[in-house]
């Protein structure tokens, strides 16, 4: 939570800080805009988990993040406010590595889609450059697939959290641009989700962090 804390008093900052670039943020920072996104996406158990136990789980998954978002950014005062979403996938899985198995305490899994909604606050640095902070609600999901040689068991871990973030874009044209972000997400509560008939499990409690370092590039219409 300190995190977060910590992430708003920057989006509040940059805010309060805005210089007189109106202009630049109409042309450049307003107006909707859709945008493919890749990055670097580590999955861990939250400071509250403790699963190393003798097999010396180091409690962690990483691997490639990509998917697409879409967004609609306003000039307030030359501040430049925006709504945006966000479907990601990623290639982090758990493995077995000389004997290290990554679980985490969630068991064998691989990160599966991940829903994002929120907005963000930021200020023209530069007329073609953006910094900004951001937060909102994520649903991700860990993807669960045992078999016993016979019979196989697909479920999933259906997650809720939270996530803050900042970054930078830079406005190549009007039309186009380039941005990279640091997001910390943590999720909180969690049900299973079985494959078939049967019903979902009632809600628990998970704490789980993700950290990510995305890229982007992205059109504005």
């Amino acid at each position: 939570m300190k995190k977060f804390a910590a992430l708003l008093v920057a989006g509040s900052t940059i805010a309060l800080a805005t210089p007189a670039m109106a202009q630049s943020a109409d042309e450049n920072f307003v107006g909707p805009r859709v945008e493919a996104l890749v990055g670097y996406d580590i999955v861990q158990a939250g400071s509250s988990v403790d699963d190393d136990g003798a097999d010396n789980n180091d409690q962690s998954m990483d691997g490639v993040n990509y998917g697409i978002g879409l967004g609609y950014d306003f000039n307030i005062g030359g501040a430049v406010v925006g709504l945006e979403g966000e479907w990601t996938d990623s290639t982090a899985k758990t493995e077995f590595d000389d004997g290290d198995f990554e679980g985490f305490g969630f068991g064998r899994v691989d990160a599966g889609r991940d829903l994002y909604l929120g907005a963000r606050v930021g200020t023209p640095i530069a007329p073609d450059v953006l910094l900004y902070a951001k937060g909102g609600y994520t649903n991700a999901k860990l993807n669960v697939l045992a078999s016993d040689g016979t019979t196989e068991l697909k479920q999933d871990f259906d997650l809720d959290g939270w996530r803050a973030g900042a970054g930078v874009e830079y406005a190549m044209n009007p039309n186009t641009f380039l941005k990279l972000e640091y997001r910390y997400s943590n999720y909180q509560k969690g049900e299973v989700d079985f494959d078939g008939d049967l019903p979902d499990s009632d809600r628990f409690d998970v704490d789980l962090d993700r950290h990510q370092v995305m890229a982007g590039v992205g059109m504005r219409f």
